[in-house]
């Protein structure tokens, strides 16, 4: 379900139940919203004030979920601002299975530190490890967006028995680099998913939002933007939507459009990937005795 949130949280959380309702009506097994649904991009800017948008997991937004995920036995996947503990916080995404309720969560791993994207500030590094979540409907992964970029969290996630990458993501340009680097920073994106895709031979569900958001409480002077020092009004992210699946052979299954919101139904046969992974073994010849090297920073 790609995404266009407003300022009002409460107007969100029913937007979003009402276009899960829609994909559950559509036939719909597992529906992802995309990162951080709830809100704007709050990271454009270090604002205290910001944490006070934090829940428990599960808490108050998983239990609105509760009912519809029962209702059409369906599996939902929900990035939210876990507060975890006064001064301890997470970009955790929650799973909620058809009857079972809520299942269990996944706090990024890997938290950026950019300009217009300042989760440091925000979000502890996830230590539940890569998790991968037995549903009847598929074994599920999920990672949360800057996780996207790195093939180790793809690989030790479909190692986990995982048969589908949700990535719940929040990306787009930066309007002054869009003219300049916007084709080839799109490209990289989608590019490194469907590359998860083949190197595992699984199915990659990349879900983002999109549209023009701009940079979170431009008229408070508190509200700063650390690369520049100041307050910023004129600026923000262009989200550049274009959430895609890619099949266990890497061909995009469905592309959503790069300035609507959208609720999209892709149909993933997980037959394909047996077949896939018989004709490309990439499992049966790793050579795990030689991979020591991948826990160190650097080799010199």
């Amino acid at each position: 379900m790609q995404f266009s949130p407003t300022p009002d949280p409460a107007e969100n959380l029913e937007t979003a139940l009402d276009r899960t309702a829609d994909a559950l009506d559509l036939g719909a097994d597992i529906v992802c919203l995309p990162e951080l649904f709830l809100t704007p991009y709050f990271c454009q800017t270090e604002d205290p004030r910001v944490f006070a948008l934090s829940e428990e997991i599960p808490g108050p937004t998983t239990s609105r979920f509760l009912e519809l995920a029962a209702e059409y036995d369906a599996v939902l996947i929900l990035s939210l601002f876990e507060k975890r503990a006064a001064g301890l916080y997470h970009n955790t995404a929650a799973l909620i299975d058809g009857k079972r309720g809520y299942v269990g969560k996944y706090r990024k791993m890997h938290i950026p530190d950019d300009p217009r994207y300042y989760e440091k500030y925000y979000f502890t590094p996830g230590d539940l490890g890569f998790k991968s979540f037995d549903t009847p409907k598929a074994r599920c992964g999920v990672l949360i967006c800057w996780d996207q970029w790195y093939p180790e969290a793809a690989r030790l996630t479909a190692l986990r028995g995982a048969e589908i990458l949700f990535y719940p993501t929040a990306i787009g340009w930066h309007p002054d680099e869009r003219e300049s680097h916007g084709e080839a920073q799109y490209e990289a994106w989608e590019v490194s998913q469907r590359a998860h895709a083949v190197a595992n031979g699984c199915f990659v569900v990349a879900v983002n939002r999109v549209g023009f958001e701009p940079t979170p409480g431009a008229d408070a002077p508190d509200a700063v933007d650390p690369g520049a020092g100041v307050a910023q009004s004129a600026q923000g992210i262009q989200f550049w939507g274009q959430s895609f699946v890619a099949g266990p052979d890497g061909q995009v299954l469905h592309r959503c459009s790069s300035t609507e919101p959208e609720v999209a139904v892709v149909d993933a046969d997980l037959a394909q990937i047996g077949e896939i992974r018989h004709g490309w073994p990439f499992f049966r010849d790793r050579r795990i005795d030689v991979y020591d090297g991948l826990t160190q920073r650097f080799i010199d």
